[in-house]
């Protein structure tokens, strides 16, 4: 597994970038830990998993909060872009399911430390 690969958090206020962290467990899930948010606002999360194979595209979640908005292929595997709204205090888990040609789908837990204003 790839350990400490980065991404970025984009604000929609722009204050700044925050780090991202991309870990996988040995189920082959995937962890993302963006740090501290703050409470309703919305942000841009963007994040590179390992190849995963092609075309990988997310299946449909009900989930209000998480949103996957762009799922790109570069050459060192898949840029993930989503849309994540921090609904309430605390550390929050939302899933996203990712799905390729293959059989099964990639699970990826996006892990956010939410801040009251």
């Amino acid at each position: 597994p790839q350990e400490g690969t980065h991404g970025h958090v984009h604000f929609q206020e722009q204050l700044h970038d925050s780090a991202v962290m991309v870990t996988q467990d040995k189920d082959g899930h995937f962890l993302v830990k963006v740090g501290f948010l703050k409470i309703l606002h919305k942000y841009e999360i963007t994040f590179v998993l390992p190849p995963l194979g092609s075309d990988l595209c997310p299946l449909p979640v009900p989930n209000p909060n998480l949103r996957v908005t762009a799922v790109t292929s570069l050459p060192e595997g898949h840029s993930v872009r989503c849309e994540y709204t921090a609904h309430k205090e605390g550390v929050l888990r939302e899933e996203l399911l990712l799905a390729g040609h293959g059989p099964g789908h990639v699970k990826v837990t996006v892990q956010a430390r939410v801040m009251g204003k």
